[in-house]
């Protein structure tokens, strides 16, 4: 076996034979020598990085591009998609894409080390959209770290570009693509179509990585230097891709990214939009899933709290079935989950909200955008004729895994909310978990900040919280 990686990059087509579990940014580069796009943090996180993505997959046929993070994209998740660099940007036009024009008209870099990841950025955003508000710039530079210049003279460049005649990106095909690429047995990388081939390929390997977005475990690759010798991806699993409402849920397929899936999550929960944000970067959410972001089992991933205080549960599918599993009885232990060899993720089953349930979803953190949460505490509260009727609270932070709260749900349902109520619940919360001490705060900050979330929630239900930067 040896064969080619194919897409298109800056327009033009590629073929190139290198093992498919190198980063994109790596092959950039080194085989391509085009090093406008730049190493920053090796994690995703400072944006130096940034390319823009189309992909082939069916359901995105006509998609528009969208940021990536090149460090932790890896080159067998580009076979037949289109690449578009910061010198693709650059001949675009005689003078450059507008938003180049502008960030230099404006004195809008000083190093230049981030420039091409902003301008990558930016240029996606003035895609997508021809008239961004502010909020929307910001969004589109919440993944972009610029310690130099400061991003005032940035959103001027880009308020200012905005207002060009024609900020439309160069136009590629992206394609499906083959089903496996590899370098001999050093590195294969496995492209399935149908769910039926990937329930296949996941009995034959088991050992095999299986990736979706790869925003957490291409680390493994980017910074520790890992090599897989066999990767199964999901990103062309059409069965994978659905995204939709029926029975009075929202079906959220195994490999839909949360960039897609946001725009659901901003009609019927916008609480959960905004931390959807908050943890993840364009960057991060055009290429990571929600079922990647479950199936880490992290004790301290945003996505979890918030889904099992929705009361969500998860289709998981084999070659011998399917089954469904309550999202708040799929984690069992530290980075362990109800995930049964042969398994995957098939689908993310979200209950639609009833009439009067209100959600909220508090993260603290030490500072707003892109950071690790402390606490994360979630709460889904329908309240009839002045009483508490049903309640899901969850936290992430407090816990080796996610974890729901019944202790003080069972301390408000069918009660009014008062002083005593509310005293009630914080004390549940207070004896239910015995978190740990880190970096991020000591075991007693965190039952602290925990406990004061439920009078957050309350007040933030009558009318009498103002939405803060930051807590």
């Amino acid at each position: 076996m040896n064969t080619s990686i194919d897409f298109v990059l800056n327009g033009q087509p590629v073929s190139t034979r290198c093992r498919p579990d190198t980063t994109v940014l790596e092959w950039l580069r080194g085989d391509a020598l085009l090093r406008g796009t730049k190493e920053g943090c090796a994690e995703g996180d400072c944006g130096a990085c940034s390319v823009l993505l189309k992909q082939g997959m069916p359901s995105k046929q006509g998609a528009r591009y969208q940021a990536a993070n090149s460090c932790i994209l890896l080159m067998g998740q580009i076979e037949g998609a289109a690449l578009l660099t910061v010198e693709g940007l650059a001949q675009s036009a005689p003078d450059g894409h507008s938003i180049q024009q502008h960030m230099a008209e404006n004195g809008s870099s000083q190093c230049g080390f981030c420039t091409p990841g902003i301008v990558t950025s930016l240029a996606g955003v003035l895609d997508q959209n021809g008239s961004p508000e502010e909020s929307d710039i910001h969004d589109a530079l919440a993944g972009n770290l610029c310690r130099c210049t400061g991003y005032r003279p940035i959103v001027e460049a880009a308020v200012s570009a905005a207002q060009s005649a024609n900020n439309q990106l160069p136009e590629a095909d992206a394609d499906i693509g083959k089903d496996l690429v590899g370098v001999q047995e050093e590195s294969v990388f496995h492209l399935p179509k149908t769910l039926a081939e990937l329930l296949e390929l996941k009995n034959k390997y088991p050992d095999a990585v299986l990736l979706a977005g790869g925003t957490d475990l291409s680390l493994d690759v980017a910074h520790a230097r890992a090599r897989w010798e066999r990767v199964i991806c999901t990103r062309d699993v059409e069965e994978l891709q659905i995204l939709q409402i029926s029975d009075d849920k929202l079906i959220v397929g195994g490999a839909v990214s949360w960039q897609a899936a946001l725009p659901h999550l901003e009609t019927y929960w916008p609480s959960f939009a905004t931390l959807v944000r908050r943890f993840g970067s364009t960057q991060i959410r055009s290429m990571g899933t929600l079922a990647g972001n479950l199936a880490t089992a992290s004790p301290i991933g945003d996505g979890a709290p918030s889904l099992i205080a929705l009361n969500t549960n998860l289709t998981l599918a084999s070659k011998t079935g399917k089954r469904e599993v309550p999202l708040d009885e799929f984690f069992t232990y530290y980075r362990k989950c109800d995930l049964l060899a042969g398994e995957v993720i098939e689908a993310i089953n979200i209950p639609l909200p009833k009439m009067d349930q209100e959600f909220r979803a508090y993260k603290i953190s030490k500072r707003y955008d892109q950071d690790i949460s402390t606490v994360c505490g979630t709460f889904s509260v329908t309240l009839e004729n002045g009483l508490v009727s049903d309640a899901r609270i969850a936290f992430g932070g407090m816990a080796a895994t996610p974890v729901r709260c019944k202790q003080a749900e069972d301390a408000i349902v069918g009660l009014e909310i008062n002083e005593i109520t509310l005293t009630a619940a914080k004390a549940a919360i207070e004896t239910s978990f015995k978190p740990m001490s880190d970096m991020r705060g000591t075991a007693d900050y965190r039952l602290l900040v925990a406990s004061n979330l439920v009078d957050r929630l309350f007040a933030d239900l009558s009318g009498d919280v103002v939405e803060v930067m930051a807590l």
